[in-house]
This record gives structure tokens, C-alpha cells and sequence, in this order.
């Protein structure tokens, strides 16, 4: 009998780094989709409060000691680094190998996202802590700001490499443009 090797959608990718913009996977941990059922908002805060944690208000994510919850649509969250608790009130599924992780970062990180997302992702508009469903170019994303230059995208796992190609040619263009006005 064959024996099947867990690996990740962006084996072999490595690290790139262009322009002063770096690209690497990712890492969330166990990714567990929760969305609220009617009525149960009380009983989901509950299963949520040990981990010090709430249902996130719209295009926002908290974190507190490795586990994040990132808000995916009304009523709908993710909670990734953690199993998630039992949560009466909530249908829950876990997601993780639905999903792949790339960490953006750099002071051209937002000029990068700016060739492919249709949403203002700068500081101003954007802050750290807030997070969007939203187009990639053709593909569907959560887009996270997790620091003044930094930025968690999530795909679905068979997007992977398809974002990581849009990703490194809009970092190859946006290095070329840089070095054109230098």
C-alpha cells in the first residue's frame, strides 16, 4: 500500500523577496470555519471565552495567545492556532486543508496588493487588525493586515500557487517601476 505525504500547497516556493517586498507561506494552524446558527450568539461567546476570544465585528480579526478569529462573512468567522471548542450554536468545520497561507511584508507590500485587489488596503483605510473577503484577481481571498507593512492572504488551498505567480509578477512590477524612477 502506498504511503501518502502531507504536503503543503507551496512545497518548494521557498521565500521570495523583491524590491523590498518579501512573499512566504504561511502558517495558520488548524483552521476551523464557525458560523453562528440563529440564536446562538450567546452560547458561541461562551465556548469562545476561554480562549479569551469573540465572534469579530465585520472585516476585523482579534488574537490572544496563538489563537486567532477572523470574521469571514455575517455571522461567520474563523478561528485559527487552536482546536476550536465545542460551540453549541454554531455549525463548525474544520478547514485546514481547504486553505493556504502567504505572508506579505514590506514598504511596497500595499503597492503589490494594490495591482490585485479592488479595495483600498493602505493604513489609512486598512488598519492593522482589520481583515476583508475579497477578490485576488480572479480568486476568492481574506485578506488580513497583521502589521504597518504586513499582510496575511488566504486562499483556497488549489488557488496556492496561482496566487503566489499573480503575487510575484505584481512584485516584479511594481520593483521595475521603483527602478525606473530611481
Amino acid at each position: 500500500m502506498p504511503e501518502l505525504i502531507a504536503k503543503s500547497a507551496l512545497e518548494g516556493h521557498g521565500t521570495l523577496a523583491l524590491g523590498g517586498v518579501t512573499l512566504a507561506e504561511g502558517n495558520a494552524g488548524p483552521i476551523t470555519s464557525i458560523a453562528m446558527l440563529p440564536g446562538g450568539a450567546k452560547t458561541v461567546a461562551k465556548g469562545l471565552k476561554p480562549l479569551g476570544l469573540a465572534m469579530p465585528g465585520p472585516n476585523s480579526f482579534a488574537e490572544k495567545a496563538g489563537a486567532r478569529i477572523i470574521w469571514t462573512g455575517r455571522d461567520q468567522a474563523f478561528l485559527t492556532g487552536v482546536a476550536a471548542p465545542a460551540l453549541e450554536g454554531a455549525a463548525v468545520t474544520d478547514q485546514s486543508d481547504g486553505w493556504a497561507v502567504l505572508a506579505l511584508s514590506g514598504l511596497g507590500a500595499v503597492d503589490v496588493l494594490a495591482r490585485l485587489v479592488p479595495i483600498d488596503l493602505r493604513l489609512s483605510a486598512f488598519p492593522v487588525g482589520r481583515a476583508v473577503r475579497s477578490g485576488l484577481n480572479h480568486m476568492n481571498a481574506v485578506i488580513l493586515r497583521t502589521g504597518d507593512y504586513a499582510f496575511e492572504i488566504m486562499v483556497f488551498r488549489s488557488m496556492a500557487r496561482t496566487a503566489w505567480h499573480e503575487i510575484a509578477a505584481a512584485m516584479e512590477a511594481v520593483a521595475a517601476r521603483a527602478s525606473l524612477k530611481s
